[in-house]
């Protein structure tokens, strides 16, 4: 199973952006799934998670802005409105995903880089 992050970009402050995160794989379930950043200097950090068992979380800084969401069990979106410079970062997609030759695992995506500017 592998996870393609997709959507990365170069957009104003307060503009808007919707990053993808498919799934690839034979056969798959998808428990959870969430988008991750990593700013220049920082740690990573969770920005949005979602699924069976974990509800849906936010980080407190893109609560309100930010939007998480499932489709066709093999992709997730995340919406990022009002976007801000402090946004800038590489995001990346991860999740719990069960599959029958390996059991449950955690794959990251490559990421995406996002940067918005002031």
């Amino acid at each position: 199973v592998q996870l393609q992050a997709s959507g990365g970009g170069l957009v104003q402050a307060g503009g808007s952006l919707r990053l993808s995160c498919d799934v690839r794989g034979s056969t798959f379930v998808i428990n959870n799934i969430g988008w991750y950043r990593q700013a220049p200097g920082k740690e990573r950090e969770m920005v949005a998670k979602t699924g069976r068992g974990v509800g849906t979380h936010y980080a407190d800084s893109v609560q309100g802005r930010f939007t998480i969401s499932e489709a066709n069990t093999k992709s997730a979106y995340l919406q990022m409105n009002s976007l801000k410079p402090e946004d800038t970062a590489i995001y990346y997609c991860s999740g719990n995903i069960w599959t029958p030759s390996q059991g449950s695992i955690d794959p990251w995506g490559q990421g995406t880089l996002v940067t918005v500017s002031s």
